[in-house]
């Protein structure tokens, strides 16, 4: 794999990742731990898998 298109799927997954994240903060008032664990959540299911694929050495 290029690195290039790694960088490049990693931008384009985290800005839809943070417009989501947005969102969910603009539209879910209050701020609960259910809503802070859901922000989490999505965020290890996104972007450990990726990071383990693409970045983590393999030996």
């Amino acid at each position: 794999m290029n690195k290039t298109s790694v960088i490049i799927r990693f931008a384009v997954l985290g800005a839809l990742w943070v417009a989501l994240v947005v969102m969910i903060l603009l539209y879910s008032r209050p701020i609960t731990l259910y809503t802070a664990f859901v922000i989490v959540a999505s965020a290890i299911i996104i972007f450990v898998p990726m990071y383990k694929k693409y970045v983590k050495k393999k030996p």
